[in-house]
């Protein structure tokens, strides 16, 4: 232990350039051991009477000792001495650190310094050694740096500042580099702080000389008399010179903050050749292109770039440097150069993509439309080879084509091959050879023109006239068959009126009758198809019909389908025949439900859609008008890519044999578009279908006028609704009557049927077997005739005929058409404001009694 009675640590500090002298020595201690020894040989020599007064006052004088010593230690007097504070390597490096140190304590005073922080701060010694905050007091460039340096060393953290000291006597002054952290982790240590000093006057002056330097290059850069660019891995640019920026007119500002690509300044697909570079790992390549760029009002300028990448070991290409030489005054001035230029931008901004190959299909050089393509098509960017851009299975006709080049043949024909690619796109290749020898590495010229689109129109007329087609032969065999199955349910309901319900043959009767309505209804399916069935149209609020459809659709869909039906607001009105778009939704939500056989939801939305909105919808034959769009989605197994444009044929199916006739879709599809509307399916397999039908606006007459009697009324809408429902039809109680009828029907079976029934229930029937022979019938006619009941299509003289030549001879005659077709399909062709009924095939015998007594009780 050494005293220390003339310094306090907590109130002057003490300098390191001053070392304490080392405190203790060994010789000290083996003295005052040997003086304590001989002490107690002496007394041992003495009796031990006589020695026990001087051992205790010896002991008393230890005591008396020991106990000072403890006091001054409490005090501080004393202290144990610190062998590592002695240290002198530990001690030198901070002593003789270049950067000036120095710790305060909790309250702020200095308890420790070296040299350079005295030589910093001005301090004449140790006596004079100041904190920071008191050496640049009043200075208010430091007074901000020195306040947070402080509340850092108060919260014990670590803060850093530079600041710059200006010169007392007008010199240029010097920067200073400051810090502070806690002295130690400990809980005392952090109460001490470290304060360090740098001068770093020398440094910032090399700094600014670089940036001087560095200034004055981009200065010579930006004003060079060509243009320069760099362009990042992203397509950005990172750099433009002024000169460049001057001649696209832009604003360099503009250009530093990142806000133009590479593609805002190449015209057309040029940027595809800056990216289409084949990559080498760790090296530099330069191509020269020839391009032109666009400039801020859309003007081009040709020129060529000399365009260096390089690419690092993983071959990621990093940033470009690209030297831009316009070529815009080279066209006025050298008829040569600007042949060339005018070559370049043809060859570049064609819409074909364009190589020359050699043998083995290798790509020597290709336009910018090439370099898209390979993009496109997502080609290795290392692959050369023009035969990488054809799918393998069209390969072999590429391959033929060049080697007929290659060979000489003049005439190559041109192939059409799949290409590569995620996708299936289609192209064109015309190829045509190169003099060899003009040039021994190019064997030919490969024009390739994308047919994609042009191919995919050709699908979609040629899908289209399939539909039409199939929908004509659908109506031709649906008025065939229409009057096999009038015959059929006239004969059979001869059957009924003569067997009674206990007859054994009942039975079987019925039976026939529910199997010919069945093929009525097929019959009306392909007639809904093919466009040609009798309509009713109706103003309609879809919003109405389908909450009136909502409990209908409960029960078809069953309890593992949830259905929801969303409406949108204010719906237009639309004109449809209402049974008709119940078998469109109904149809619809059925196919739902058997693609949810686990369950699901159904959800039905309703929406109004603009003119506007209808043209950025972009659907393939929709015009833009104004629809209301109905969508029927669910959430089910989709429908696969490969039989989506097959789902609208008839008996077209996916399902097993006997559990569906595949006419369902084909209905929908028929109905929609005799209504005027359109209809169009998304669906991705596992993600479900939404089905989009858009039915246009209905707009009301600007005069609202006293409805007349329609053309086609009376015993016609009877007709059809009970057409619909045969086997629910109730007789009316009195279909009997009185008059004579003529009954024109080319097919002589039929005919007798239909004149068997109407005289059995009271009518005078004459019979005709087309329309001439009714004519003649009318004339030899004594009596008269009460009313016409004809077909629509007859050898020699159809309905429509006959019906304008008997009413030049009686104004007033009555008719009724009957026809396996729709009453649109001959409507047109009649004179304007002629009235007639229309009952349609097949019909049973009460349905054309009840029409012909409509009628003749409208005709009294």
């Amino acid at each position: 232990m050494t005293a220390e009675t003339d310094h306090d640590l907590t109130r002057e500090p003490v300098a390191a350039h001053e070392p304490s002298p080392r405190s203790g020595s060994i010789a000290l201690v083996l003295l005052v051991a040997a003086g304590l020894v001989a002490v107690a040989v002496g007394l041992m020599t003495l009796g031990r009477a006589q020695a026990q007064p001087y051992i205790l006052g010896i002991l008393a004088v230890l005591a008396m000792v020991g106990l000072f010593n403890l006091f001054a230690f409490a005090a501080g007097i004393i202290r144990f001495a610190d062998r590592n504070l002695d240290d002198p390597v530990m001690g030198r490096i901070a002593d003789h650190a270049f950067d000036g140190l120095a710790v305060t304590d909790p309250r702020g005073h200095v308890v420790y310094s070296n040299a350079a922080y005295l030589t910093l701060t001005g301090a004449a010694g140790p006596q004079d050694v100041r904190p920071v905050e008191r050496v640049f007091i009043g200075n208010p460039d430091v007074s901000e740096a020195v306040f947070r340096l402080l509340k850092a060393a108060r919260e014990g953290k670590r803060q850093q500042e530079e600041v710059r000291i200006s010169g007392n006597d007008g010199s240029q002054g010097r920067w200073l580099r400051m810090r502070v952290r806690p002295l130690g982790t400990g809980k005392r240590e952090t109460r001490y702080a470290v304060w360090s000093i740098a001068d770093i006057t020398r440094d910032r002056e090399r700094q600014e000389d670089v940036f001087q330097e560095l200034q004055h290059a981009i200065e010579y850069l930006d004003h060079a008399p060509c243009g320069f660019f760099s362009v990042n891995p992203a397509g950005e640019l990172a750099y433009v010179n002024a000169t460049l920026a001057n001649w696209l007119d832009y604003d360099l500002a503009e250009i530093g903050s990142g806000g133009l690509k590479l593609t805002d300044i190449v015209s057309g697909d040029g940027a595809s050749l800056l990216t289409a570079i084949v990559a080498v790992p760790g090296e530099v390549k330069t191509e020269v292109f020839d391009i032109d760029l666009r400039m801020r009002t859309g003007k081009t300028m040709p020129v060529r770039l000399y365009h260096k990448l390089a690419f690092g070991a993983d071959g990621a290409p990093g940033p470009s440097r690209t030297l831009v030489i316009s070529r815009a005054r080279d066209e006025r001035s050298d008829p040569d150069r600007a042949a060339e230029v005018r070559f370049m931008r043809f060859f570049d901004h064609t819409p074909m993509a364009i190589a020359t190959v050699d043998r083995g299909g290798n790509v020597v050089r290709a336009n910018a439309r090439y370099a898209k393509l390979g993009q496109a098509l997502g080609l290795d960017s290392a692959s050369k080879s023009i035969f990488r851009a054809v799918n393998s299975r069209d390969r072999h006709l590429l391959i033929a084509a060049i080697n007929q080049a290659a060979q000489g043949q003049a005439d190559v024909a041109p192939v059409e091959v799949a290409l590569e690619g995620t996708r299936e796109r289609w192209g064109q290749f015309f190829v045509t050879p190169v003099d060899a020898a003009e040039n021994d590495a190019e064997v030919a010229i490969v024009h390739m023109l994308e047919t994609t689109e042009r191919r995919a129109l050709e699908n979609q007329i040629n899908q289209s006239q399939k539909m039409e087609t199939v929908g004509q032969l659908a109506g031709g065999i649906a008025h065939d068959f229409n009057n096999v199955l009038s015959a059929i349910m006239m004969a059979n309901d001869f059957l009924l009126n003569a067997h009674k319900p206990t007859d054994p043959s009942f039975q079987d009767i019925m039976q026939i009758k529910q199997n010919a309505t069945r093929a009525a209804t097929l019959v009306r399916q392909l007639l809904a198809f093919s466009r040609r069935q009798t309509l009713r149209p109706q103003v309609l609020d879809l919003g109405d019909a389908l909450s009136d459809l909502a409990m209908l659709l409960r029960r078809l869909i069953g309890e593992k389908v949830k259905h929801e039906t969303i409406h949108g607001r204010d719906l237009w009105p639309v004109k449809v025949d209402v049974s008709q778009f119940e078998q469109v939704i109904v149809n619809l939500a059925v196919n739902a439900r058997d693609a949810m056989p686990d369950g699901g939801k159904l959800i039905i939305r309703t929406a109004n859609v603009t003119t506007e909105e209808a043209a950025r919808l972009a659907y393939k034959g929709m015009p833009a008008a104004d629809y209301v769009r109905i969508e029927v989605a669910d959430t089910g197994t989709g429908i696969p890519a490969d039989i989506r444009d097959k789902i609208f044929e008839p008996f077209f199916s996916t399902k097993e044999v006997g559990k569906g006739t595949g006419l369902g879709l084909s209905t929908v599809y028929g109905i929609v578009k005799q209504t005027g509307g359109f209809i169009y399916v998304d669906s991705e397999p596992g993600q479900g279908t939404s089905f989009h039908i858009f039915l246009p606006r209905h707009h009301a007459e600007p005069e609202v006028q006293v409805e007349q009697p329609a053309p086609v009324v009376g015993a016609s809408n009877g007709a059809a609704k009970e057409a619909g429902s045969v086997a629910d039809a109730k007789p009316r109680t009195d279909l009997t009557g009185q008059g004579t009828i003529l009954l024109v029907e080319d097919e002589e079976g039929l005919r007798a049927l239909n004149a068997r029934g109407l005289r059995s229930r009271g009518y005078t029937v004459v019979e005709a077997e087309n329309g001439v022979e009714a004519l003649e019938v009318l004339e030899e006619q004594s009596g008269g005739i009460d009313l016409v009941v004809s077909d629509v299509v007859m050898p020699e003289m159809d309905g429509p005929t006959l019906l304008k030549a008997m009413r030049e001879k009686n104004p007033d005659i009555k008719f009724i058409f009957v026809s396996g077709y729709a009453e649109d399909a001959f409507e047109k062709s009649l004179p304007e404001g002629q009235q007639f009924d229309f009952l349609p095939k097949p019909f049973t015998l009460s349905q054309l009694v009840a029409a012909v007594k409509e009628t003749m009780a409208k005709a009294g």
